[in-house]
């Protein structure tokens, strides 16, 4: 992912996305209610929560993350990597890299499904190929759909910084199924 912009111009225009999410979302973290998601497609649950329809997960609360656009098979999350993140060894654990391409990975694939349909996953691999501190103010996870079936999708996602950087790529086998 190549930007045409400086990291400085980015990393304002990231900010800027960020803050205009949340001026929407809501502010109280929680659970959609079945009644607040019935009849929509995966799409359309997706874009309630940014439209401010539908609570934000306590999740994005706890590991500092937002969830920042939605489309037909993609899903772009930003966290703010923090000291609260680390391991003992002194940077951001595998596990907060984990959450966040998790989140990108499922949620694009979410995107994607008709009224009535629901995904679990099967498999998820991350590979983290650099390692990420505090001084990193914002990662990107961007998601997206590789393959489309009937009862399995598969997708991907990159963690990136301002800079361009690749901090870790992960990839997700999800199972798709009827609600009941």
């Amino acid at each position: 992912m190549t930007s045409a912009l400086s990291p400085d111009d980015t990393l304002a225009q990231w900010r800027a996305d960020e803050a205009a999410v949340l001026a929407r979302v809501q502010q109280e973290v929680g659970l959609a209610s079945p009644a607040m998601l019935a009849g929509k497609t995966g799409l359309q649950q997706m874009q309630a929560m940014l439209d401010g329809l539908a609570p934000r997960p306590p999740i994005s609360e706890t590991l500092d993350f937002t969830l920042i656009s939605v489309a037909d098979g993609e899903a772009v999350f930003q966290g703010r990597p923090q000291f609260k993140h680390y391991n003992p060894l002194g940077s951001v654990h595998g596990g907060w890299f984990a959450t966040l391409l998790d989140s990108a990975l499922g949620c694009s694939v979410h995107t994607t499904l008709p009224v009535g349909r629901a995904y679990t996953t099967l498999e998820f691999k991350v590979n983290l190929v650099r390692a990420l501190t505090d001084r990193v103010p914002l990662v990107r996870a961007i998601g997206r759909v590789v393959h489309r079936g009937r009862q399995v999708t598969t997708a991907e996602a990159d963690l990136v910084g301002h800079d361009d950087k690749l901090y870790a790529h992960a990839s997700t086998t999800c199972l798709l199924f009827d609600m009941p």
